[in-house]
């Protein structure tokens, strides 16, 4: 990735890396490190860096698009200093193409223990977790270095930087299930319990982690924070180019592009821009046939959507979702039907297996979806994978797991059904 502008008035997620290396405790400091946590802890109250957050109008960026300050305003006001109450870093990045946390993890991790300990501050929480994806061994090291490093320089502990404020953290790898990203399956996981989802209500502000209010929160959210207190929601609003969204996103391609990669960008940049001018458009020979605009998990839009600004709304009237913001290009040469079948036994592998839907159906969707790939489906398995997909996508489900995995399953029958037909042979 290749830093655009380095300015933290502009750039608040990625100003500070320079070069492809860790930034730690000491360069981080000399880039006014820890310099906001230290403000904010003298002169402000909680709940003043909660109304700063809640006008910013910052959303998650882990896909769903909560507003993060109202998600906090959520959690019930403190009753002593005594009742526990936790923050989690949700850092398991499991949707597939997706891979911004982890490098903004691996360069600037501090920014990610400031964002914490604000939002920490602001719920009054006095313990927190980053749940981290089990693959991901180099930012677990880092985590390692970097929280150390936060505890012997008095921002993390008791008593931080000198004030009534405690703050713990603990770094959990999680054992590897997609289903985590769900916050309370992955508050379940943590507990030693299987990643189940859970029901709600109760909601995780009122009985979270060991039955305690507790506050989920993405990666890339997180990072957000310290510029946002810094600069304020105005500043904030004003570097979208979006009328639904504010702020910066991390916004990328995948697949067979010129140069896959993901850059930090104003919120509303069209896709187009990303995929043509920082991705250098297809690689020599192919054409862009369909692309996913945030994961996996998102239903594939086609070459007349690029010109869409990249928000949350936007592209959900468009026919699927914003998710992570880092996309997929599919070319000419790939088989829709190959290509759902690989996505579409991943989701059925990483089901949880609590509702009957997404268990038997998921697999079920597979077996067809192989037989119109060996060309051995009949018009039957075509009108059942119609049926069902619709079925997963709006009933029964007890989690957005299914619903999820049916996002690109309907598109592509939407957009690619001959591809389908091609596999009907009686």
């Amino acid at each position: 990735m290749k830093i655009i502008n380095p300015n933290p008035e502009t750039h608040p997620l990625t100003w500070r890396i320079s070069k492809n290396k860790t930034i730690f405790i000491k360069k981080y400091i000399k880039k006014n490190g820890y310099q906001i946590l230290k403000t904010i802890l003298k002169k402000n109250n909680p709940q003043e860096i909660i109304d700063i957050v809640k006008k910013s109008k910052l959303k998650g960026r882990g896909g769903g698009g909560f507003y993060t300050g109202l998600k906090w305003d959520l959690m019930p006001k403190k009753n002593n200093t005594l009742e526990t109450r936790y923050f989690l870093c949700n850092a398991d990045e499991m949707e597939p193409g997706t891979y911004k946390d982890r490098f903004l993890i691996e360069h600037i991790p501090h920014q990610l223990l400031e964002g914490m300990i604000i939002s920490a501050f602001a719920i009054q929480a006095n313990k927190g977790y980053i749940f981290l994806r089990g693959e991901y061994i180099k930012c677990a090291k880092i985590l390692n270095i970097v929280i150390k490093e936060a505890y012997k320089f008095g921002v993390l502990g008791k008593n931080i930087l000198n004030t009534n404020f405690s703050f713990d953290i603990y770094l959990h790898i999680g054992a590897g299930r997609y289903i985590c990203g769900e916050e309370t399956a992955l508050i379940n996981s943590l507990e030693g319990k299987r990643a189940n989802p859970r029901f709600k209500p109760p909601y995780p502000s009122t009985i979270g982690l060991w039955g305690k209010p507790t506050c989920v929160n993405n990666v890339e959210t997180i990072f957000n924070i310290p510029g946002i207190i810094n600069y304020g929601s105005d500043w904030y609003h004003n570097l979208s180019n979006s009328k639904n969204d504010s702020g910066t996103k991390m916004l990328g391609f995948s697949g067979n592009v010129k140069k896959p990669g993901l850059w930090e960008l104003p919120f509303g940049t069209p896709a187009r821009i990303v995929l043509e001018k920082y991705a250098g458009g297809m690689k020599k020979g192919l054409k862009l046939k369909t692309w996913q605009p945030g994961g996996a998990g998102t239903g594939f839009l086609m070459e007349n959507h690029l010109d869409l600004p990249m928000d949350f709304i936007t592209i959900y009237k468009a026919g699927s979702r914003l998710g992570t913001g880092i996309s997929i290009a599919i070319d000419n040469k790939i088989n829709i039907v190959s290509l759902l079948k690989n996505l579409e036994n991943f989701f059925a592998r990483e089901s949880c297996g609590l509702c009957t839907p997404c268990r038997e159906g998921l697999p079920w969707i597979v077996k067809i979806l192989n037989n119109l790939e060996k060309k051995i489906g009949s018009t039957k398995d075509l009108i059942i994978l119609k049926d069902m997909s619709n079925l997963l996508k709006d009933e029964g489900p007890f989690c957005a797991h299914a619903p999820g995995a049916m996002a690109p399953l309907n598109s592509a029958l939407k957009y690619f059904l001959h591809e389908f037909e091609y596999g009907i042979t009686y």
